[in-house]
């Protein structure tokens, strides 16, 4: 698969309502830029394999909770999968097929495969993007389970919770019921783009950081936030008249934002720079 294919079936992926989103083919479809001979259907055939492995320790009877233990169980003991603590900054924790291969990765790659082996034993479990930590959950009108699959899929209390994030951000933000809340499968991969923007701007990578940046436009056209930045990355690639229009069209959509000053100043640098150029 080509990039320009890979882009092409994520646009159509992301087009589609929370139902008809394939999370793990549009993770996968996100990897595929990264790795252009990925062969999609050989991941979602591993996961089928897991979800068959799954099955066979599985009791569609069971209390929620057991089949929960028995899932982590044979996911972080017998397959192996566990939080990348050594690296968690490398880049291939974000792509799901590495993940795969690796047996490693981030708390949120490791979270959409509970959840598609999950889904596929017929256990529906949603995603939390808790700050700074991605879990998952079972919900239902008299049940409420957290699991945290980055830590070998131990369970969690929202005490835990609470007290993770105290440890996280240092008392810089207080906790608040609204973080265990479900999310979307595009927040989900909203949020898997995320990490990797950070990771390719930290490296000072425009290249990959503006093809994050497209990605992230595609699932949230209305993301005001990565038009910005998509027009700040476009100015360090001196592609000035792009970096204009996205600066401008910033402004236009959030005029009393913080930085709408220094948005202001960036762009009359651009004409001033497009001037020169002509």
């Amino acid at each position: 698969m080509t990039r320009g294919e890979a882009r092409a079936q994520l646009t159509d992926m992301v087009s589609r309502d929370e139902k008809r989103l394939e999370l793990d083919q549009t993770a996968l479809l996100i990897a595929a830029e990264e790795y252009p001979n990925l062969e999609i259907k050989k991941y979602l055939d591993k996961l089928d394999s897991f979800a068959h492995q799954a099955r066979e320790l599985d009791d569609r009877n069971a209390e929620p909770l057991e089949r929960i233990m028995w899932l982590s169980d044979l996911l972080f003991n017998d397959l192996g999968f566990r939080g990348n603590v050594e690296n968690y900054s490398d880049a291939r924790n974000s792509f799901l097929n590495d993940v795969i291969d690796r047996r490693t990765g981030i708390p949120i790659t490791l979270s959409v495969i509970f959840l598609e082996v999950a889904r596929r034993i017929g256990l529906k479990l949603f995603g939390v993007g808790m700050p700074g930590h991605f879990i998952v959950k079972y919900a239902d009108d008299d049940l409420e389970i957290l699991i945290d699959p980055f830590n070998g899929g131990r369970l969690l209390s929202e005490e835990r919770c609470r007290e993770m994030i105290e440890q996280m951000y240092g008392g810089t933000m207080s906790f608040h019921p609204s973080f265990l809340d479900a999310v979307t499968k595009k927040q989900i991969l909203t949020r898997m783009l995320l990490n990797l923007k950070g990771i390719y701007a930290r490296a000072m990578d425009n290249h990959k950081t503006l093809s994050v940046i497209e990605r992230l436009l595609l699932v949230d056209p209305d993301a005001v936030a990565e038009i910005r930045d998509r027009g700040l990355v476009y100015f360090s690639l001196e592609r000035y008249a792009q970096a204009q229009e996205d600066l401008e069209e910033y402004l236009r959509r959030a005029p009393k934002s913080e930085d709408a000053k220094e948005i202001k100043e960036r762009i009359k640098e651009l004409r001033q720079r497009q001037a020169q150029l002509n």
